[in-house]
């Protein structure tokens, strides 16, 4: 169900309903009038639609305490009956919406009305027609009240029952015109047992008759704390009950003037609703009251409404009311239904609550889609979509059960849920072509006579796929053409008609096209005298003429033994080369040679459609010495026409493997015809195919060659050592990769050492001569676990020993490697302590390269870097080893000044932090009170100028990357354009004179 918005709101109507007159005991609605009985005797009437309320005192002039028992109300809202109980027993009164004061029904007095039946059909406004009441000692009366009369026209007695003495509890009547003739269906329950009564004439008469005859009912057992009977009415007709008894709610549809009905069996699609299924894993709840709607039962359960859905039995929405205190603790006291207003009432003892309802049959489509009632699905969809999906799962259901023309008609329904490519998509991957074309001509019967670009499309596939049937048909079975009741025929037909039908949609040059090209000669010539094209029907005719006589001359001579004759005159450039095709296979069995000379010099023959005639020639037996001449003419295809199409090469490579020397196999396998191009398949015969078939055939030395070419060399040395451990050897030489080539030469190894059947001796010896063909990726312990366990280790003493050997020459190897290691390690750090202890000298007139003053000036007149300590009187300074000396702040200068920005920043920020703590150290110990806690690390400092060492000086910028990087700036930066502008000349027009030029 929808979530998002409820099917059913409860909304407060009244909550002092009573006003007053004690509280409210029982209620009834109809046609926007509810009517409400109190403990005190008092009915209070409303009026929606008329916008008043009436009160009534059914209790005046009675001893003792007075109590409304029951209150009814017909479906137009006029007519009320009311039963009110005391200490002096019951009366039933009624009242019309036009009447002040109620009217006493005297005949009914001392019998407690429970139930009351409304005839519906014939109810007016003035009068009741007839109306059954229902007392609690199992009795039937009939009630006739016209308003003009201000009293009842008769009250009868009808029926009581005898058999199992019940109070009636639910009463409902229906009536038919059938024949003239009114029949009437009366429907009663008791808490154990619902009854059902029919007949013609009049409510007497159809009683009376149930005297001599057995009363129709059902019983279902139980205790229920109060048994109710609802009707379901739609456009003044009942549709269907509900049964609110101790075993269940038994409910379903109401047939009347059915075929079974006039027995009192009017109920159709019956079924039990189990009080399990509303409360999980709990005791079952039974409800103290039920309301119908289209859809659903509304069950009142302690102070709440469950709503359950009546077709999938699953609660959908749980109603709470809002009560008072003093209510709550009693609950909810019933339900009450408007069928004419279509309304729900809830009811306590102080408040009436109305139940709305909001579209409640918006999902039921998918509420019987979920049980595969797709006919009722669809009945209750209300847009496009919601058919898509219902057609959705019926074709997915069938497609897969395999019913594919089943789904085919489901999916032509479909059109905005499922793409037309999908489906089309589904039948080709299940391979099935006759539901594909039944699913496009469904689709052509749904679609829009303006969609005329699809609907040519698809006509069009159509038509190509009953070509394809046709062929197909023929294909397996040739005598079909004479059976004039087989399926080709009657495709055959259905495809004409197709056409016919279709002849003004499909594009007539495509369809031509498409018809020639599958040799429906007929279809054609059909389908253009559907077009008005008589030109090609007289054309046709005549050529089908000449070539009729043409046919029976090649067959003439074919029979005669003429083949070299019929070959000239199929030669011949007027003839089509179809019929090349056509007579190949009598040709080649007739005259091999004469035939495959013929096809060598025929031009623009396709192989491929002579592949037939020449496996029939290649399956008969031909002398051992003879030419093949099949094999003659493929070799022609492949080494001279370059033929690249895969059947030539299989049926060549097939034809190969049968011969008794596989030499031409091997060559055509190793050479390049067998080969595709650079950039183009790399076989283009199948690899499987011919592995498949040369081990069929036995041919392993090709296996194996296969097996190598799919890189599947651990298969191939394991074929190749079956063969000829050569070959093995030179399949394990091939791999590059060391670890697969030395686990293939173990293989062999395993294998030449488990083969041989000489002594011990020698089978060591040529285990040992094995090793040395490896070129040393084997050694001999790698093979000494495939000797057995009692080989005497004399006999692999020069083995071992040569191996120890190699082995120590490795040891001397790596250890010399180590003390050149060792040695180069030792001057590194000689080096490095060299370097901490290098000095450099300086001339006291060396200059700085940034200020060029003097290094060695006094401290104070440069001025101290910052962050740096001065030694002695002069400034900080560095000194490269190319000889260049900076300033510490020139160079911090230059550096953040020709560097990146990134650099610069960093090199600022390190400065800066330097700065700080120096003023920190500065101040603290001026103070001379500082705590050790608050003196700067030695290591934090020294780490800072260590950063700021690197990186302002771990080059020069004289000579490094820096002074590189300065070629591409340019020669007059940013900063520098007002020194730009001052070397602008500007004329001075007043003060220019002119200086005569003596010649």
């Amino acid at each position: 169900m929808d979530h998002g918005r409820q099917v059913f709101t409860v909304d407060l109507l009244e909550r002092y309903a009573a006003k007053g007159h004690g509280v409210i005991t029982c209620m009834a609605a109809g046609n926007d009038v509810i009517v409400i009985g109190t403990s005190r005797g008092w009915v209070i009437r409303h009026d929606f639609g008329a916008g008043d309320s009436h009160e009534f005192d059914l209790s005046a002039g009675r001893p003792g305490d007075q109590s409304i028992h029951r209150v009814f109300v017909d479906p137009g809202g006029c007519h009320c009956i009311a039963t009110v109980v005391g200490p002096g027993g019951a009366e039933t009164f009624y009242t019309h919406a036009k009447w002040t004061k109620p009217r006493v029904l005297s005949k009914l007095k001392g019998l407690v009305v429970n139930v009351v039946a409304w005839n519906r059909q014939q109810i007016t406004e003035v009068s009741t027609k007839e109306v059954i009441l229902g007392t609690d000692n199992g009795q039937l009366h009939e009630l006739a009240v016209d308003e003009k009369d201000k009293k009842e026209k008769y009250i009868k007695f009808l029926y009581e029952l005898t058999e199992l003495p019940e109070a009636l509890m639910g009463l409902q009547m229906e009536t038919a015109s059938v024949i003239n003739e009114t029949r009437y269906y009366v429907m009663a329950v008791t808490p154990t047992r619902l009854y059902s009564f029919t007949g013609f004439g009049s409510l007497e008469t159809v009683f009376a008759g149930y005297l001599d005859r057995a009363v129709h009912f059902m019983e279902l057992p139980g205790d229920i704390p109060n048994s109710e009977l609802h009707f379901y009415i739609k456009q003044r007709r009942a549709v269907h009950f509900a049964w609110l008894s101790g075993a269940g709610i038994y409910h379903g549809g109401l047939n009347f003037g059915g075929q079974h009905s006039g027995n009192g069996n009017f109920i159709e699609n019956k079924a039990l609703l189990n009080y399990s299924k509303l409360s999980e894993g709990v005791e079952a709840v039974k409800p103290s009251s039920i309301a119908l709607s289209e859809f659903h039962f509304l069950l009142l359960l302690e102070n709440k409404v469950k709503v359950v859905n009546r077709i999938s039995e699953n609660i959908i929405e749980e109603l709470q009311f809002d009560q008072t205190s003093d209510s709550a603790a009693k609950g909810i006291i019933g339900l009450c239904s408007d069928a004419t207003a279509g309304l729900f009432y809830a009811y306590d003892q102080n408040s009436i609550f109305q139940v709305s309802i909001n579209d409640e049959g918006r999902d039921m489509w998918k509420v019987y889609l979920d049980m595969n009632e797709y006919a009722a699905a669809l009945a209750n969809c209300r847009d496009p979509f919601q058919r898509d999906q219902v057609y959705l799962v019926q074709a997915e259901a069938a497609f897969s059960s395999k019913d594919y023309f089943r789904a085919s008609s489901f999916y032509a329904k479909i059109n905005y849920i499922l793409s037309f490519e999908e489906v089309t998509l589904k039948f080709i991957s299940a391979g099935e072509q006759d539901a594909l074309r039944t699913f496009l001509l469904r689709k052509l019967d749904n679609l829009e006579k303006d969609d005329k670009c699809q609907i040519t499309m698809i006509s069009t596939w159509a038509t190509e796929l009953y070509l394809d049937k046709i062929n197909r048909l023929l294909l397996e079975d040739d005598s079909s053409l004479e059976n004039s009741d087989s399926e080709y025929q009657s495709i055959i037909k259905e495809f004409r008609a197709f056409l016919s039908d279709s002849k003004d949609v499909l594009d007539e040059a495509t369809t031509m096209k498409l018809l020639e090209s599958y040799g429906r000669v007929e279809e054609t010539v059909y389908f253009a005298s559907l077009k008005g094209q008589y030109e090609i029907v007289v054309h046709h005719y005549i050529q089908a003429v000449s070539l009729l006589l043409f046919f029976l001359f090649c067959s003439f001579l074919i029979q005669q033994g003429e083949a070299k004759r019929a070959l000239e005159v199929l030669q011949k450039p007027s003839v089509s080369v179809d019929l090349q095709y056509k007579f190949a296979p009598d040709l080649i069995a007739l005259d091999a040679y004469e035939t495959v000379e013929s096809w060598m010099t025929t031009k623009n023959l396709n192989p491929r459609k002579l592949i037939p005639a020449m496996m029939r020639y290649s399956s008969e037996p031909h002398a051992k010495n003879e030419t093949h001449e099949v094999i003659k003419y493929l070799e022609f295809c492949v080494h001279k026409l370059h033929n690249e199409d895969p059947g030539v090469h299989n049926l060549l490579l097939s034809l190969y493997a049968k011969q008794e020397d596989d030499s031409s196999l091997l060559r055509f396998l190793e050479c390049k015809f067998g080969k595709g191009p650079e950039n183009g398949p790399e076989f283009f015969y199948d690899p499987k195919y011919a592995l498949r078939l040369c081990l069929k055939e036995k041919r392993m030395r090709a296996c194996v060659h296969i097996y190598s070419m799919m890189s599947m060399h651990e298969e191939a040395v394991a074929l190749a050592l079956q063969v000829d451990p050569e070959l093995a050897m030179a399949e394990a030489d091939k791999v590059e990769d060391d670890d697969l080539r030395k686990k293939l030469w173990l293989m062999i190894a395993k294998h030449v050492v488990e083969q041989e059947k000489g002594t011990k001796r020698e089978n060591i010896r040529m285990a040992i001569a094995f090793l040395k063909e490896t070129d040393g990726l084997l050694k001999i312990e790698d093979i000494l676990p495939f000797f057995p366990d009692f080989a005497l280790i004399d006999d692999f003493k020069e083995a071992i020993c040569s191996s120890l050997e190699d082995y120590n020459k490795q040891i001397e190897q790596l250890k010399e490697e180590m003390n050149d290691t060792t040695h180069g390690a030792d001057n590194i750090r000689n080096d490095i302590s060299a370097l901490a202890q290098r000095c450099t000298v300086i001339d006291r007139d060396e200059e700085c390269g940034v200020c060029r003053r003097k290094i060695l000036n006094a401290g104070r007149e440069f001025g101290i870097g910052r962050g740096y300590t001065s030694v002695g009187q002069m400034a900080p300074f560095y000194v490269f080893p190319c000889g260049h000396a900076f300033h510490a702040q020139c160079l911090i200068a230059h550096v953040t000044r020709c560097t990146v920005e990134t650099h610069a920043e960093y090199i600022l920020d390190l400065q800066k932090q330097l700065t700080l703590i120096s003023s920190e150290t500065r101040r603290e110990s001026n103070g001379n009170l500082a705590s050790e806690g608050s003196i700067p690390s030695t290591t934090s400092v020294d780490k800072l100028r260590s950063q700021l060492d690197d990186a302002i000086a771990s080059e020069c910028p004289f000579c490094g990357d820096l002074m590189i990087r300065e070629i591409s700036l340019p020669f007059i930066l940013p900063d520098e354009e007002q020194h730009v502008l001052s070397w602008d000349l500007k004329p001075n027009v007043g003060s220019q004179r002119n200086i005569p030029l003596s010649v």
